[in-house]
């Protein structure tokens, strides 16, 4: 494994050398706080270079407003608590209940006699916290993934105990139905080698993998267990009860390294299994869309199958200008399509994103020289505020790094437009907003990722800069209030801010590395100005901002630490509850009604058509400071628009050059029929170089030609059977014997007495030129992501695939 080290400015990156490594992601209710050593670090200096180039708008806060604030600002000392790490879950939505768990960095011989880990319970949305480690018999619980809520509003939290696995046959659990108020201890048959998961719909089903690699299910919360399947490595959710996960064959070593999992499908808790999918390195399910990454024949590069309908068919993926030596990622996705990287050859660290159609099978160009970086961070964003709008970064051919940005789901990308509030630089050619993203963060420029939520319509906040291109010297806060149209210079420098009360809340803190903090800002304009609330008189080192998932609270809880008087490290909680100052319930005359994606100067008649259909929405007024409250629900209205080559994207083998909406082929494609292998059968593709976005609403107008014309031809070549010839298997004394295709069609099995045979048409998918896959990521484009969400929703919880040698999907 090679490393480099590069240096921005004054922070420094350990770049992997080899394929990027993927973190696992985090449930939306769940935050962890940690301590950071102080001292001098040559890589981490809290100075900046340069000049803000706009004056941030401050309003004073007058002396009643003080004294409001002052008695509803709540502290809590963590006295005596030597934790290194907090971490903080919420209980339910609307409850008030947060559970923090203290524990330790890491083990060592006399952790479990002299250390120290410690379980608090608030009721109250963090204005008080109670020590409540009796209500676990003082267990010591496990770091990484000792505490899980259940989905949606129920009450059910687990609790992992850490126990050595030599001196105990099986694992502790500690279940709760209360919001953590009691705890029932159960010994389990096994150790979790990972996160119980809950069903993302009914909490009482739960599933993890054991360290001896046992698939093990419970369909009473936990009370009960029992063992399904060996010898797994992964697993995820799919539609319904339906379970996906990969395996290794019996009496196999290193299965994943050579690409010999099977994938299989249960539907029934394990009590019958469908093998769908053989020789697989990995697989991801993500928007109804579930991928393998497959191995065809022995030795032969890596292709990816999608199956739309939860594994009972395959088609073969078909990406043009693809090489065995790229990566592929899964950016993002949901029911109608996939955002899809592929890496280009080399170390270069950019590569081209693709765009799906609503079968997951045929991809066509949308961004090239799109930033991902050798350390397996991508910028790739999806704005949530508002629908269609993405953001990400892009690697210009003289090594500047330009932000653009789409409002139609990647058919055309732009770059953004300066802030108008903001002077460019004196040097600056091209003077644009470049946003900072998932490398920032990583690599400690930026203390947050940008931050939209779907119920504050069209708000965003992100840290960038201003000029040719991104910036490391200074990164200030910029806001937008149209989904991503205009920008506003809101903060000087970096900060860690949240979204209150649907977006007519803002609060942010000053991110500094050496010195502490006792200020809060707010602002109730969607950040034009901001107002400096002093919540105490003994400064704090910050560790994060925390505040209930979904924008509907106006508290916010500031965790961080300061010296005990035993001149220790304390931690300390302080919370605020703004709902006492902004008292006044907003009413009819405190809203607007706002056309989306309108830039007022267009015809009227399309002016706002964004995917086939207007959308208005009613949205609070800039100067109304009033409180939304938990009732407030996002009003809209649609109304469909007349087809223009706005709402198409450039078909397979096309793409759209740049400040055009014009589709053009790609140099590759040119003089080439445009044959596709789909179903076993050779298909020409006739087309004019347009398709439908997928989920495009339009009716009439632009209507371009596009059919698919069969040939009548078999597709494919002999191979031995591989995962690509998909089969079907029922539960362990049943033997169901499956039809495989070949290039001359389908091959009968020999029929066995007593046996009733299905035969069901394979689908081996080849088209000429065949095109590879290397890797298949999903990339985390969310700092927290909820595994609650639906699997139709906009992003699944895939687990980490660590077991895999290149094929690496979350």
């Amino acid at each position: 494994m090679n490393w480099t080290l590069l240096v921005f400015g004054s922070v420094c990156l350990l770049v992997l050398g080899e394929d990027a490594f993927v973190q696992g992601k985090r449930d939306a209710r769940t935050v962890t706080f940690s301590r950071t050593a102080r001292g001098h670090s040559r890589c981490r200096r809290d100075t900046w270079t340069g000049q803000a180039s706009f004056t941030a708008c401050k309003t004073p806060l007058s002396p009643k407003d003080q004294e409001i604030l002052l008695s509803h600002t709540h502290e809590t000392g963590f006295h005596g608590d030597d934790g290194s790490s907090f971490t903080l879950t919420w209980v339910g939505d609307g409850t008030g209940v947060i559970l923090v768990l203290s524990t330790l960095s890491a083990l060592s011989d006399s952790f479990y006699e002299g250390g120290s880990t410690r379980l608090y319970r608030s009721d109250d949305y963090g204005k008080s916290f109670h020590d409540i480690s009796h209500a676990i018999n003082n267990t010591f619980i496990k770091k990484d993934f000792g505490i899980s809520a259940g989905p949606g509003n129920p009450q059910q939290v687990i609790l992992t105990a850490n126990l050595p696995f030599t001196e105990t046959l099986g694992g502790v659990i500690l279940t709760s139905m209360d919001a953590g108020v009691t705890f029932r201890s159960v010994q389990l048959p096994f150790h979790p080698a990972q996160a119980i998961q809950f069903h993302y719909q009914d909490p009482k089903y739960l599933v993890v993998i054991s360290i001896d690699d046992g698939l093990w299910f419970s369909q009473d919360f936990g009370n009960s267990w029992s063992e399904v399947h060996e010898g797994v490595h992964t697993f995820t959710w799919g539609s319904g009860i339906t379970l996906f996960f990969s395996s290794s064959p019996k009496g196999t070593v290193e299965a994943a390294r050579r690409g010999e999992l099977i994938l299989r499908r249960t539907q029934d808790f394990g009590q019958t299994f469908a093998t769908i999918a053989k020789n697989i390195f990995s697989f991801g399910y993500i928007g109804g869309f579930l991928f393998t990454s497959v191995m065809e024949k022995l030795g032969s590069p890596r292709v990816i199958y999608v199956s739309s309908d939860q594994g009972d068919h395959f088609k073969k993926a078909q990406l043009p200008s693809a090489t065995t030596e790229q990566f592929y990622s899964v950016l993002d996705g949901d029911e109608d399509m996939i955002f899809m990287h592929v890496d280009n050859p080399g170390d270069t660290y950019f590569g081209t994103i693709y765009t799906s159609d609503d079968r997951g099978i045929l991809y066509s160009k949308s961004l090239e020289r799109h930033l991902f970086g050798g350390e397996g961070k991508s910028d790739f964003t999806n704005v949530t505020s508002l629908r269609g709008v993405y953001l990400t970064n892009k690697l210009e051919e003289d090594g500047r790094i330009r932000s653009v940005i789409s409002f139609d789901r990647g058919g055309r990308w732009r770059f953004l437009n300066k802030p108008e509030n903001v002077d460019c630089p004196d040097n600056s050619k091209k003077c644009n907003l470049h946003i900072h993203g998932e490398h920032s963060h990583f690599s400690g420029i930026t203390p947050m990722l940008p931050l939209s939520e779907p119920t504050a319509t069209g708000l965003v906040i992100a840290h960038g800069s201003v000029g040719d291109s991104i910036s490391a010297a200074r990164p200030d806060v910029y806001v937008s209030g149209d989904g991503g149209y205009t920008w506003w210079g809101t903060l000087r420098g970096p900060h860690h801010y949240s979204i209150l009360d649907s977006g007519g809340l803002l609060v942010a803190v000053e991110a500094h590395r050496d010195r502490q903090i006792s200020s809060i800002k707010f602002s109730t304009d969607e950040g034009q100005c901001w107002k400096t609330y002093n919540f105490t008189g003994h400064p704090i080192f910050l560790a994060g901002l925390a505040s209930e998932p979904g924008t509907k609270t106006m508290n916010i809880s500031i965790f961080g630490y300061r010296p005990d008087d035993d001149d220790q490290p304390m931690w300390v909680a302080v919370t605020i509850d703004f709902e006492h100052l902004l008292t006044r319930e907003c009413g009819e005359q405190d809203y607007v009604k706002w056309l989306a994606h309108s830039d007022y100067d267009s015809d009227p008649e399309t002016d706002g058509c964004l995917l086939g259909y207007k959308e208005t929405f009613r949205r609070l007024k800039k100067l109304s400071a009033c409180r939304n409250g938990r009732g407030y629900v996002v009003s809209r209205q649609q109304r469909p628009c007349l087809c223009t080559r706005e709402d198409f994207m450039c078909d397979y083998g096309f793409y759209r050059h740049e400040n055009s909406s014009e589709c053009l082929p790609q140099p590759d494609f040119l003089n080439q029929t445009q044959d596709i292998c789909l179903d076993g059968e050779l298909e020409d593709l006739q087309t004019s170089g347009y398709r439908k976005i997928p989920g495009d609403k339009c009716e009439g107008g632009f209507s371009p030609t596009r059919r698919n014309n069969a040939l009548k031809k078999n597709c494919g070549k002999d191979s031995s059977p591989t995962s690509s010839n998909l089969h079907t298997e029922k539960s362990p004394g049943m033997l169901v014997l499956i039809v495989v295709c070949t290039c001359v069609g389908v091959i009968g099995l020999v029929i066995t007495a007593a046996l009733i045979i299905t035969s069901r048409r394979g689908h081996c998918r080849q088209r000429s030129p065949a095109y590879r896959f290397s890797v298949l990521q999903l990339q985390e484009d969310e700092l927290y992501v909820n595994y609650e969400s639906s699997p139709n929703g906009k992003i699944n919880g895939f687990q980490d695939q660590e077991d895999s040698d290149d094929d690496l999907i979350e």
